[in-house]
């Protein structure tokens, strides 16, 4: 069916939902936006479902949500009996209408459902489905897009986001379906009536709390009150459940900031609701400013990731997402060994993006280093990959330089409101021996090189974009540089292919599973990384050098950085 016929077939169907309806005839005299709507369907894979709310099968409405949420009913009537399906949803437009659309579907295929009665982050939907031996899970969710965006992820029955074997089995159900004739739906309330749809008890709840607290590593910290936070949810899921545990572990100086405290998503005082930028964190820089907080959090919309600014020489530095990492790491490390509850042979994963100054702080501390693919799904893969072994007490620590980070087996995701209790206890710690959280920063930096990495992402908008960033990829694959401004490059990973690719042209074999992704390693320990979003139209370049001197870091970094910018204008 071509995209006039399909946009046709929508217009005519006379949909419930009236805003569609009110697009679709809009845009009836406009052939670019039916094209940008209708030239592809919303791609399923292990990031699940992400795209911008509207009408069309490039959309995320009821019925590409319904659409999914059945082929996900074929997948697991297939593999389960008896199954049960844990739904969670944040503060975004729509998404408690998505999370009961897709309770609705679930329940007319005979498939459990336990909801949760009011919106909640993103690893409590993990924790829920291993708290109730959920056979799936799925949160409604865009993490960290603008407003206009909305997204659907789904969870196996570990509690982990589906990996890629999974998501391409449930891609392949979906793929067979009509979006509008082969999706089953029951009233929802009729659903409940009958005990299929269920929702989820304030026992779970307590249980991903005191989960969460368990955490904690220094828990009789002295002083906890003197840490002045100031906390934001920027409008999003995150307000209950750290508020909650950073209270009941003593940490009751907060502050949330007024104007993102309540549920909205329009994001109006943070358009693009990131914690990685500072635009996102002005609001709350204010309240810094009139409480003379000690920290700053910001925990994203769905509550997974968390980003912080810190107060230094009487001024708020914002730290990365590697930065944040590091700390937590070196903390944790010599923390469990100063407390005598080091695992026998720790471990720690991160991604292939994410900072390589992990290796010499685990060396120092006798950790071992896994490297995975980009995703954190990727870092649960390999917590349960442990616990089948009955080893997951080695696991000590994951990260993502995206502001993800996670010290325990109780989920399998990232976890903000985890991230939260340990900054706020890491900072707490070093509070009491007169230090900043950058003080403890630079003598890491001081100590093991200063670590420079940069991530730059390239937007390409509609379908030509899309092909722009086909072809951007391929030409890296076959035509791939010798050198970047004077650099010369000893091998390259070409993650799709599974091959690395020497100098000399000799070939060494990669583990890690397929994916589009290609790291280009260089002399002097520096790295430059190239790949797709899985849920943006954006390429995204992940710049990474190393020096003892910071300044030359920094320089040659943001030569990385106009190197790409020239390169990708150019396409």
């Amino acid at each position: 069916m071509n995209i006039m016929q399909n946009y046709t077939t929508w217009k005519n169907k006379h949909l419930e939902d009236k805003d569609l309806m009110e697009e679709l005839e809009s845009i009836s005299d406009n052939q670019e936006e039916i094209k940008d709507r209708f030239y592809r369907e919303l791609s399923f894979g292990t990031g699940g479902l992400r795209g911008i709310i509207g009408a069309g099968t490039n959309r995320m409405n009821v019925y590409t949500v319904g659409k999914a949420t059945q082929g996900l009913a074929n997948y697991i009537n297939k593999k389960f009996k008896n199954p049960h399906v844990a739904i969670a949803y944040d503060s975004r437009i729509k998404s408690d209408i998505f999370a009961k659309e897709s309770a609705r579907v679930l329940a007319a295929n005979n498939i459990k459902v336990y909801i949760y009665k009011e919106l909640m982050p993103t690893p409590s939907l993990s924790f829920a489905v291993r708290q109730l031996k959920c056979s799936a899970g799925i949160v409604v969710t865009a993490s960290h897009n603008p407003s206009e965006y909305n997204g659907y992820k789904v969870y196996g029955s570990d509690g982990c986001q589906m990996t890629i074997d999974s998501a391409n089995a449930v891609f392949y159900e979906i793929n067979k379906l009509d979006i509008f004739d082969d999706v089953r739906r029951m009233d929802f309330n009729e659903a409940v009536k009958l005990g299929l749809i269920n929702f989820i008890s304030n026992e779970v709840f307590e249980g991903f709390i005191n989960a969460v607290s368990s955490q904690s590593i220094n828990k009789d910290i002295k002083n906890k009150d003197n840490l002045r936070v100031v906390y934001t949810p920027l409008n999003g899921s995150g307000l209950k459940c750290v508020t909650t545990v950073l209270k009941r572990n003593g940490y009751s100086n907060i502050h949330v900031v007024p104007t993102q405290e309540k549920p909205d998503g329009n994001f109006t005082t943070c358009p693009y609701p990131n914690p990685e930028i500072k635009e996102a964190l002005e609001e709350g820089l204010k309240v810094c400013n009139e409480t003379n907080a000690d920290i700053l959090l910001a925990t994203d919309p769905d509550c997974d990731r968390v980003g912080i600014a810190v107060k230094s020489n009487g001024d708020y530095s914002l730290l990365t997402g590697n930065e944040v990492g590091i700390l937590l790491f070196d903390y944790i490390c010599k923390s469990r060994i100063k407390n005598g509850t080091m695992p026998k042979d720790p471990i720690c994963i991160k991604t292939i993006v994410t900072t390589d100054m992990i290796y010499p702080i685990a060396k120092k501390y006798g950790v071992d280093v896994i490297e995975v693919l980009t995703g954190f799904k990727f870092i649960g893969e390999q917590i349960g990959l442990l616990e089948k072994k009955n080893e997951d007490y080695r696991y000590i620590f994951g990260f993502e330089e995206s502001y993800g980070y996670l010290s325990g087996s109780y989920v399998r995701d990232k976890d903000g409101v985890n991230a939260s209790l340990l900054i706020c206890e890491m900072a707490s710690y070093y509070l009491n021996e007169g230090l900043t959280l950058i003080d403890v920063l630079n003598k890491l930096y001081s100590e093991f090189g200063y670590y420079k990495n940069t991530m730059k992402s390239f937007t390409f908008l509609g379908q030509s974009g899309f092909e722009k960033m086909q072809s951007i990829m391929k030409d890296l694959r076959n035509n791939p540089p010798s050198s970047f401004i004077g650099n010369s490059v000893i091998s390259v990973f070409d993650y799709l292919s599974g091959k690395r690719v020497f100098k000399d042209s000799s070939v060494e074999t990669l583990t890690l599973p397929s994916s589009d992704v290609i790291k280009f390693e260089l002399c002097d320990n520096m790295s430059l990384v190239v790949r797709p979003s899985g849920t943006e139209p954006k390429l995204k370049t992940y710049i990474s050098v190393v020096s003892n001197d910071r300044n030359k870091s920094i320089d040659l970094s943001d030569k990385f950085s106009k190197y790409f910018e020239n390169l990708f204008s150019s396409k």
